[in-house]
């Protein structure tokens, strides 16, 4: 896979480093935030915000702090200033179940509607939002087909199904050594014919890329992690990873 770094300028401070990729002849930037950014075609790429996920815990009885889905909102809001996209594509599970939607706040709400205002926004279904998202705008399709990819939620099992694939639902993890201490990050994972996106929303765990579940996907000579840093993308082949 072709890899070049790019440095951007988030602030007079802060240097964010990207990684390039190139997904079945398009160009790709992987964003240390979690987001694919398609720059031929103006097209960003988020999957699994899971947003309102405490609140349908909450529902079922189990209390976790209900900041989650402002958190992902910031950094949502963030990425999006960053490339100011013509394009938004929600590669399912963009909520955590069937009534996210409906229960957003009042200010989640309209921080949602600010960020779709005046762009194309797909919500592709998931399996745990597999119908419209209630009282927000935006389409809304099973798998999305543009430029010569398709955007969809699950991988396809067949490999020949893949070619040009983005998906996510399985927020792919992986886990390095550094001078003795081993790290562990979400990452993009892609071997150049298909890429599987990492989780964007702040409270959502992550699958080990050594987890046959997810390399049997790709191929493994090729396949590359992409690891999420605090303002670095680091891109590291299958054969390095530890379990």
């Amino acid at each position: 896979m072709n890899r070049v770094t790019l440095a951007v300028e988030a602030d007079q401070s802060e240097t964010v480093r990207m990684a390039q990729i190139v997904i079945s002849g398009t160009t790709a930037i992987c964003d240390p935030l979690g987001a694919l950014w398609l720059p031929d075609s103006g097209v960003l790429v988020v999957s699994d915000l899971h947003l309102e996920k405490s609140a349908a815990f909450a529902r079922r009885g189990m209390l976790l702090p209900p900041y989650d889905t402002a958190l992902t909102l910031q950094l949502l809001a963030a990425v999006v200033d960053r490339y100011r996209p013509g394009c938004v594509i929600s590669l399912g599970d963009s909520f955590h179940d069937s009534e996210g939607a409906a229960g957003l706040g009042a200010s989640d709400k309209d921080c949602l509607a600010q960020l779709i205002k005046g762009r194309d926004w797909y919500w592709i279904a998931g399996n745990h939002d597999p119908d419209r998202p209630s009282g927000l705008t935006g389409d809304c399709a099973d798998e999305l087909y543009c430029d010569g990819l398709v955007f969809r939620h699950e991988p396809a099992a067949k490999r020949a199904e893949a070619i040009g694939e983005i998906a996510g639902h399985l927020h792919p993890a992986a886990r390095v050594v550094r001078q003795g201490k081993g790290v562990r990050r979400a990452c993009f994972a892609g071997d150049g014919e298909r890429l599987v996106m990492p989780a964007f929303g702040v409270m959502t765990g992550g699958l080990s890329l050594k987890h046959p579940a997810l390399n049997r996907l790709f191929d493994q000579q090729r396949l590359t992690a992409h690891l999420l840093g605090r303002d670095r993308v680091y891109s590291v082949p299958f054969s390095r990873l530890v379990a």
